[in-house]
């Protein structure tokens, strides 16, 4: 059965979600098996203290644009972030207590299994509206469609910033100038 082309957008938006999704998993798993390695022996300590620095950064940036896309679709444990934004560098992670960082890798499991959670309901949904069922997909509701931040386009959002800078400098200019107006206007009228 043929899909109508509102039901391939919604089948090709829940794909890219599946496809973000994924590769969030992915940098998750990575950033554990460098977290892991750490206190192997004979490892290269620099090296993996700048992969750890770089698989950090990349979360971070994918984790706000996942959570945007994905809207009321993301179930990612909070806890996520704050396991990246604590571990600040391999060397005081395993600086602290062996409890600490069972404690870490605890947390580093229940949103690695939310994640998959995640990652499950959007392919469920996915595969349900490539089935032809009809799926609601509220980002494809907003203005401009596609889901990702805000409802305004980038040329709407510079037009804004004119017109509000303009009123600005507009409104500071009649403070500026407010004497002068007022004088001008009393003797436009006649007022004393």
């Amino acid at each position: 059965m043929a899909l109508s082309k509102k039901q391939q957008q919604v089948v090709d938006f829940l794909d890219r979600n599946v496809q973000m999704c994924r590769e969030f998993m992915n940098d998750w798993l990575l950033f554990n098996q460098i977290m892991s390695a750490y206190p192997s022996p004979g490892v290269n300590k620099a090296q993996l203290e700048n992969q750890f620095l770089k698989i950090k950064s990349k979360i971070a940036r994918e984790h706000k644009v996942l959570k945007d896309a994905l809207g009321a679709d993301y179930a990612i444990d909070n806890n996520a972030m704050n396991i990246v934004s604590g571990a600040t560098n391999l060397e005081s992670i395993y600086a602290q207590s062996e409890v600490s960082v069972k404690k870490l890798q605890n947390e580093w499991h229940r949103a690695f299994i939310s994640i998959n959670e995640t990652l499950g309901g959007l392919e469920d949904k996915k595969a349900r509206a490539e089935a032809g069922e009809k799926i609601f997909v509220g980002a494809l509701m907003r203005p401009g469609g596609g889901g990702g931040g805000g409802g305004m386009s980038p040329t709407s959002k510079n037009n804004l910033i004119v017109v509000i800078l303009a009123l600005v400098i507009l409104g500071g200019l009649a403070y500026f100038f407010r004497d002068m107006y007022i004088t001008s206007f009393k003797q436009f009228f006649n007022l004393r």
